[in-house]
């Protein structure tokens, strides 16, 4: 496989473009599709400074990323939400990526802004983590950037993202949250800001693809596993994470972005119900067995074609003997 621009050999395919990249010319594709983005929905212009949201993740830092080397004014972000040894980690993530790039990072505490962390507001309150997660997140988000005058905050939603939310919308009726789903929300009110997503036109493979390509040291999370369709002679610099299984490899290989739309459970991805990889070996097994109809029917089935079977030789028979 070679790259569709200058024909070195690629280490990436996107089915749904028809192309395949080499990996300088793969990470100035992604920029350019982050660019388009912004000029496409006007999300922001450089004069303004964006407040970038940071959660130690591939999708929020890979947009961070891109938006400190296209020379945009930024200040990351982060909300800990106080999930033990996961908080602890993330924070430490994009304290090291602010400092390694010289970049301000802003760090706001739910506990001490709500009053409590977020596992205890899911005990509390008894509904689902990410009811009262995202209700709190999206409060300070706003709060953090009205005090330092920021009139614009952007996440790190990417394509996968925006298809679940808008496939569970239609799945449910929520025809409340179709307006309020885009990736630039508007600000309606002096005191909000406006919520923009440049990271919508990428799917979550290749904001892992080039996470991984730059080398962006981030929390390593269910989804966060090794996107690249290596060729089978393999590449200088492109290995496989240690713990990637290669079952989970074969799969990646066999990927194709054309099918953006699934049901990503508790905003991870890539993994069908049960914890079986998508286009695995487990998961073709599965669905054969899905398809083979039960022991009992096969018997009622079985024996329906027998009883059938001997009407129809009856028949005959008495056919014959006229």
């Amino acid at each position: 496989m070679k790259c569709r621009k200058c024909g070195e050999p690629a280490v990436l395919e996107l089915r749904r473009h028809n192309a395949a990249f080499c990996a300088p010319d793969f990470l100035e594709f992604f920029r350019n599709q982050v660019r388009e983005a912004i000029r496409k929905h006007r999300m922001f212009t450089r004069d303004e400074t964006v407040l970038v949201a940071v959660s130690g993740g591939k999708d929020s830092l890979a947009l961070w990323d891109v938006l400190i080397d296209d020379g945009y004014r930024t200040t990351g972000l982060y909300l800990d939400l106080g999930i033990f040894e996961y908080s602890v980690e993330s924070k430490a993530k994009c304290e090291k990526f602010a400092a390694a790039r010289g970049v301000p990072l802003t760090v706001s505490a739910v506990r001490d802004e709500v009053g409590a962390p977020v596992p205890v507001i899911k005990d509390v309150t008894r509904r689902p983590p990410c009811s009262g997660c995202g209700l709190s997140k999206r409060y300070l988000m706003n709060k953090v950037a009205l005090e330092q005058g920021m009139p614009v905050v952007a996440t790190g939603h990417n394509l996968d993202d925006e298809a679940a939310t808008l496939f569970g919308s239609v799945m449910h009726w929520r025809t409340d949250a179709l307006p309020r789903q885009s990736p630039a929300l508007a600000s309606t009110h002096p005191k909000l800001v406006r919520r923009v997503k440049p990271l919508y036109r990428l799917s979550e493979r290749e904001t892992a693809a080039f996470a991984f390509l730059r080398k962006i040291d981030y929390i390593a999370g269910r989804e966060a596993q090794l996107p690249l369709r290596l060729p089978r002679s393999g590449a200088p610099g492109l290995r496989a994470r240690r713990g990637v299984g290669s079952q989970r490899v074969r799969a990646l290989r066999a990927g194709d972005d054309r099918h953006d739309l699934r049901v990503l459970q508790a905003g991870g991805s890539g993994q069908a119900s049960g914890g079986v990889v998508a286009g695995s070996p487990e998961d073709q097994r599965v669905r054969r067995r899905s398809c083979q109809p039960s022991s009992a029917a096969a018997r009622r089935f079985t024996s329906r074609s027998t009883a059938a079977g001997s009407r129809s030789s009856r028949s005959r028979r008495r056919g014959c003997s006229r």
